[in-house]
């Protein structure tokens, strides 16, 4: 695997690798994604406009790779993980369908891996994530 392209905001870093398959022809790439304004000590990020701006970078990549599967963790694989899938699943359901449901976002995960989205600050940081992207766009 060889690094190409490596670019850092004061939000997360993101790096593109080359990985060349030995079965089959040709390559794929892998851009990784690193969220750094989420402290250790603490159940949420410190910043929800940069969460934001991690979900549209996220969102962009995968307009671009088509077909691509996208690969979610953190150290325990449920809190962090499941508050990035559903924060994803929400301003999915505002592009898409022109509606919220937190609690739907959550449940849905919560029944597929039952510690996602695992503190109740988590879920309100869904709420409020929801809020502070709604307030964008209005000012769009």
């Amino acid at each position: 695997m060889s690094q190409t392209k490596c670019r850092s905001c004061s939000a997360h870093l993101e790096g593109r690798h080359h990985c060349h398959r030995q079965l089959q022809e040709g390559h794929l790439v892998v851009c990784q994604f690193q969220f750094l304004r989420w402290s250790a000590y603490r159940d949420v990020p410190d910043s929800k406009k940069a969460f934001l701006n991690l979900l549209a970078h996220v969102q962009k990549w995968q307009r671009e790779c088509g077909d691509g599967r996208t690969v979610v963790h953190c150290l325990n694989g449920g809190g962090r993980s499941g508050t990035f899938c559903a924060c994803t699943i929400l301003m999915e359901m505002i592009q898409y369908q022109n509606m919220v449901d937190v609690f739907y976002a959550a449940k849905t995960l919560r029944n597929a891996k039952p510690n996602m989205v695992e503190s109740l600050e988590q879920y309100r940081f869904c709420y409020d994530l929801v809020m502070e992207y709604l307030e964008c766009m209005d000012l769009r």
